[in-house]
């Protein structure tokens, strides 16, 4: 297990690369301005494919920023 921490917000954001090859023990936070990202889309869709992997997404509420 890696046990990697990737965060995503609207200014800093792992690469897709990194995110999609994420798996077992790591973590994937999700803040909400990552939502106002031009390209979150496509974080979106890689933060999926690392869940599928076996990797926990968490996605953050409002409160919780």
């Amino acid at each position: 297990m890696s046990g990697a921490l990737h965060v995503i917000d609207d200014d800093n954001a792992p690469a897709l690369g990194d995110l999609r090859d994420a798996g077992p023990g790591d973590l994937i936070c999700i803040c909400p301005a990552a939502t106002t990202r031009r390209d979150f889309p496509k974080y979106w869709e890689a933060a999926g494919v690392a869940m599928a992997r076996g990797a926990i997404v968490s996605v953050l509420n409002r409160e919780e920023s």
